[in-house]
Order: structure tokens, then C-alpha cells, then sequence
């Protein structure tokens, strides 16, 4: 009974997501699956743990189905199957968190609860890190509208997810004893969130840039087909050149270009001396082809601010950036020559790419700097903040989520970019091949935002910041401090049981 009431707790997070946006319930939830787990065995514990992770994850990422039933050319059932897997690989992490919880109250009792802040960061590391990472659905992301959303600029989404976890806790304990200390430390962080924003250290300067956002809407199925790159650049083009004068940045979706690189120069070339004509930069996601290797990239046309004497168009010039951490099996595949002959699903077109540097320089735009990531890299908050400079102007990120149809992972995927517009204090533009496409403040809210699935156009005044937040400056070390600190009480705990008894 407590493994099924585990596994519902663990569905129902999805609606504290977006699109359905209901913050309110991740708190409940965790309370209540350390209420059901704080007094059973370790692997009582882990089974549950194990069972809430099938939970959160099957519901929060089924999404993952649309693509893999659309374009994985393979059966329903192993269609489903492949998820389950990947299902059944994500709920070891909380399964982990909770084993060793328990495991450690055999030494600290109940106060061994105040070492699950320290566990939980851990796991979820683990998470983002272990087979070049999977951190989407952080328990964070659920608070990104939320007052909780202002620990964000100090502590990042994994921060946001301690001060859950702390409130829980302290409530746990507080039902235990009932003393008055465990219900105000409960209360604290809620009261600490609408003070934070008075603490800011971002200022606007006065200037704005002028950003145009194309959404092209092009069906994936005749993405990349040859046939097809003509007609979609000249969508693209229509769309953006009565446009150029009015705007200093002009921005295409990932992969916009779907032609290599240097195939295109003279298209590119001719693109390049329009929108220098007009005062314009325009930025592209481009397949780039180096030296036998192809790069997921984007590139800079038109002004880029840095030359007295613009220069004109060259394949290879500096003002790009290369896509560094890559998708498993829509950009790179393990074990290729093994893998690729098995199903349709592992030879995707445009499926092995080389990486870029982790560390690249910001991308220049008529005189503005943009620090750049691909689609799924806006899911990894150190990569994102170690290319954040302090002359940064806007974070930039372009993705392709018209994989995922209408369900509700485009949606998730906008809610973990904006908190990275929230964790830097830097404002965002993310451009979207069929959505959702937005402009967004530095405090994460939504400027302007194109409907999904309509080819578009978006225009917007984004402000440029001064300023470093606490997590541009610092990442994780405070989370992991303030863990470390909580994790002492179980050992004081301990150390005064010893000397009374």
C-alpha cells in the first residue's frame, strides 16, 4: 500500500510543472513521502523511494513518447518499452536518496533526516552528471513562478529544492516534538523569500536592444529533406526582412539552416550585406562542417559591433558558438556501430556530431554580448553560468521542441530556461522552430511569447542589467554549504547522546 501511495505521490508532481503550473503542491508531496518513508527499513525505504521516482518520472517526462513514436520508426510496445528503461534508470537516484537516509538513522536516530538535504543534492548530481547527465524535472523547476522562485538568484533551482526539503523537514520534525524552534525554522524560508527581491544587486542600465524572434514552424518530417532547404530559407527570409531596420538582433531557431555551412556561403554572404546594410545582426542555427567533423551551431551575420569596418561573411570566422553538450541518440549515439543498425530510433538524420568547448566565448551583436546555448543545454546550469561573462548582456538559447508535438515537455522546457534567466539575472531569448518561442526579463517573467505551431514573428525592447547574482558568482557552493551545515545537527545529536549516556 505505502509503494502505490509512493508511486501517486510521485505522479502528481507533474501538475506542479508547467504547463499546469500548480507550485503549491511539490511541498505536500515531499512532506508527505517523508511522513510514509521516515520510519521504515532502508529498503522499505528504497523501494518507495523507487517507486515515487517511477512516478514522478513516467508522468512528468511522457512526453518522450511523442518523438519516439513519431520519428523512432519503431512498435508501440517497444516504444514504450525504451521509456520504462529510461524510467526505471531515473528512479535509482531517489531510491539512493532515500536508502541512505534511513540507512544512516541506525547512528543518528531521528535526527538523521537533517542529512537528506546533503543526500538529495547528492543524488541529483549524480543525476546530472552520470552518462553525461538527465537533470530535467528538478523539484526547483516547479517554483519558478513561485515566491520560492526568489532563492534563485542565490541558491539556483537546486537550491530552491534544499528550502523545500528544509520547510518539509522541519515540519517532520516539528509534528515529532512539537516544539515551537522546528515550526518557526519551518516558517522562515517562506517569510526570507519575499525579502530577497529588496536584496537584489540587479540594476537596469538604461539600455535595451531590439530583439526580432522567427519562428519558422517547420514540420520535422520535411526538416531535412534536401529538397526541402531552399523553401525553408526562404520562409525564414520573408519572415525577417521587412523587419531588419527595426531591430538590432534578428534570431533564428536552432538549425534554421539545415544546408551545411559550407554549402551556403554565398546564401550566407548575401545575408550577411543585407543586414549589414540595415544596421543589423542577424543569428542562425546552422549545421557547421569542420575538418570531417559537423557541429550543432550558431552563427552571427551582419554587425557584430567589435570592427570599426565590418567585415564580410566567411565560413569559419570567430563569432560562432559549437554546441558542447549533445543529446544521447538525436546527436550523438553510444556505441554507434553497434547501436545504429538495431531500429530507426538510433539513426536519426543529423545524429553525430562533434562537440564543442565547454568554455566559448559570448557571441557579438551589433555592439550586444550573448552567451549562447543549444536546446538541451539550457538544462545545465554550470555549463550556462560558466559561459556567463561579466559584460554578458542576454543569455541565448535556441531549440528544436517541435519533437515533442503538443505536449506538455515544450512547456517544461521554457520553465527551465527561464530559471536560468532567473539563477544569472541576465535576460533570455529563446527562439523555437514551432515554439514556445519568448522573450523574457531578468527576472524569469515572460516579455512576449509566440503561440506554438504558427510561423511568427516576435519583437520586443530586452533591457540590459548590471549586476552578479549570488549564483553567477558563487553556483552551487552555497547549497552545498548550507547542506553541509544542516548535516552537522545529527552529529551533534549523536555526540550528545554519548556524553549523557
Amino acid at each position: 500500500m505505502h509503494r502505490l501511495t509512493a508511486l501517486l505521490l510521485g505522479g502528481s508532481l507533474v501538475f506542479s510543472y508547467a504547463p499546469f503550473d500548480q507550485a503549491w503542491l511539490t511541498i505536500p508531496v515531499i512532506l508527505l513521502l517523508l511522513a510514509l518513508t521516515r520510519r521504515s527499513s532502508p529498503r522499505q525505504a528504497a523501494q518507495m523511494g523507487y517507486f515515487f521516482g517511477f512516478g514522478w518520472f513516467s508522468a512528468g517526462l511522457s512526453w518522450i513518447y511523442v518523438s519516439i513514436d513519431s520519428f523512432g520508426g519503431l512498435h508501440p510496445i517497444l516504444s514504450v518499452a525504451v521509456l520504462v528503461v529510461l524510467f526505471l534508470y531515473l528512479s535509482l537516484f531517489p531510491a539512493l536518496a532515500l536508502w541512505l537516509w534511513r540507512r544512516s538513522s541506525r547512528w543518528f536516530g531521528e535526527a538523521a533526516i537533517w542529512l537528506l538535504p546533503l543526500i538529495w543534492l547528492g543524488t541529483e548530481s549524480l543525476r546530472g552528471w552520470l552518462l553525461t547527465g538527465f537533470p530535467w524535472l528538478e523539484l526547483g523547476y516547479s517554483q519558478t513562478d513561485s515566491a520560492l522562485g526568489n532563492y534563485a538568484p542565490w541558491l539556483g533551482g537546486a537550491g530552491i529544492t534544499l528550502v523545500m526539503l528544509v520547510i518539509s523537514i522541519a515540519v517532520i520534525r516539528w509534528l515529532q516534538t512539537r516544539q515551537a524552534y522546528f515550526l518557526a525554522l519551518a516558517g522562515a524560508p517562506l517569510i526570507i523569500a519575499f525579502i530577497l527581491p529588496l536584496l537584489s544587486p540587479l540594476e537596469r542600465t538604461g539600455e535595451a536592444a531590439r530583439i526580432l524572434l522567427v519562428q519558422g514552424n517547420i514540420s520535422q518530417s520535411v526538416k531535412w529533406n534536401p529538397d526541402q532547404h531552399w523553401p525553408t530559407l526562404m520562409r525564414y527570409l520573408n519572415l525577417s526582412r521587412p523587419y531588419y531596420d527595426q531591430h538590432d538582433i534578428v534570431v533564428w531557431p536552432e538549425s534554421a539552416v539545415t544546408m551545411p555551412e559550407p554549402f551556403t556561403d554565398d546564401v550566407l554572404a548575401n545575408i550577411h550585406a543585407n543586414a549589414v546594410a540595415t544596421d543589423t545582426a542577424l543569428i542562425t542555427g546552422i549545421i557547421d562542417y569542420q575538418s570531417g567533423d559537423y557541429y550543432n551551431s550558431l552563427i552571427v551575420l551582419g554587425q557584430d559591433g567589435e570592427h570599426e569596418v565590418k567585415q564580410e561573411y566567411f565560413h569559419g570566422h570567430s563569432n560562432r558558438y559549437r554546441k558542447h553538450h549533445l543529446l544521447p541518440i538525436g546527436e550523438f549515439v553510444p556505441f554507434e556501430d553497434l547501436v545504429r543498425p538495431l531500429a530507426p530510433l538510433f539513426d536519426l538524420p543529423m545524429s553525430s556530431f562533434a562537440r564543442g568547448e565547454f568554455r566559448q566565448p559570448n557571441l557579438h551583436a551589433r555592439g550586444f554580448r550573448l552567451s549562447a546555448a543549444i536546446c538541451y543545454e539550457i538544462l545545465f546550469p554550470d555549463q550556462v553560468r560558466a559561459n556567463l561573462q561579466q559584460d554578458t548582456d542576454f543569455i541565448l538559447t535556441v531549440s528544436n521542441d517541435t519533437w515533442f508535438g503538443r505536449s506538455h515537455g515544450p512547456a517544461q522546457h521554457m520553465q527551465i530556461a527561464r530559471m536560468r534567466a532567473l539563477e544569472l539575472g541576465r535576460p533570455l531569448i529563446r527562439a523555437t522552430n514551432s515554439g514556445i518561442s519568448a522573450l523574457v526579463d531578468e527576472h524569469g517573467q515572460q516579455v512576449q511569447t509566440a503561440p506554438q505551431f504558427v510561423a511568427a514573428t516576435l519583437s520586443a525592447n530586452l533591457p540590459v542589467v548590471n549586476g552578479v547574482t549570488g549564483f553567477a558568482r558563487w553556483g552551487a557552493l552555497l547549497n552545498w554549504l548550507l547542506a553541509i551545515f544542516l548535516a552537522f545537527t545529527p552529529i551533534f545529536s549523536m555526540v550528545k547522546r554519548r556524553q549523557n549516556k
